[in-house]
Formats: structure tokens, sequence, C-alpha cells
């Protein structure tokens, strides 16, 4: 189970710091192509989603590479799920109604869970 939660945390927490770290760095027009969403959305909170994302990467990785609160592991990947369930809401309520990678995102988020509860 360690292994198995450090290949998907893994993965997760690289998708996750790549796609927060555009949306801090990057301007609307840039962002536009690949998420057309952001038109809706202040630029202020695009960035704030962009800031969680990466602090949530972190706490995927930190607490079990330390062996320091573990249960932030768990806590982290189940905000995921959370966190993909309202990038759902936003894509169907929207004009954009790709929701592929988000659906499988939240799949990997509730594996990860699970996984982080049995570290």
């Amino acid at each position: 189970m360690y292994i198995a939660y450090w290949i998907v945390a893994g993965l997760l927490a690289l998708f996750y710091v790549y796609a927060g770290t555009l949306k801090v760095i990057r301007s609307r027009d840039q962002l536009r192509p690949m998420m057309s969403w952001v038109d809706r959305m202040p630029v202020p909170v695009v960035m704030t989603l962009g800031t969680v994302e990466i602090l949530g990467a972190i706490g995927l990785i930190l607490p079990p590479l330390t062996g320091i609160a573990l249960p932030l592991a768990a806590a982290t990947a189940s905000s995921f799920v959370l966190l993909q369930g309202g990038a759902i809401a936003v894509h169907l309520t929207g004009e954009d109604r790709r929701i592929a990678l988000n659906v499988g995102l939240t799949t990997t988020a509730a594996v990860t869970t699970w996984l982080a509860t049995r570290l």
C-alpha cells in the first residue's frame, strides 16, 4: 500500500503543482486556451485556487515523507475530491462541458484518500 500511495499521490501532486503554478504565474489571456472557465472568475480567485492546489500538493507529499501528522495526507486528498466536485459544477454550469479530466482527478484523489488511510 505504501508504494501504491507514493505512485498515485506523486502523480496527483505533480499535476496539481503544474496546474497551480500555471494559475499563479500566467495571465487570464494565457490561461484561456486551456481553461475557458477563467473568464467567469475574477483573477484573484484563479490565483488563490492555484495557491491552494500547490499547498495541497505539498500536503499530499510532506506528511508521509516526514512521518508527521499522517492524517493530513488523507484530509488533503479528500479536499481534492471536494475541489474537483466544485470544478465539475463550474464546467457544467458554463459553456465548457468537458469534465473527463475532472472525473479522473476526482477518482484519483478518492483512491489517494483511501490509500492514505492505510499508511
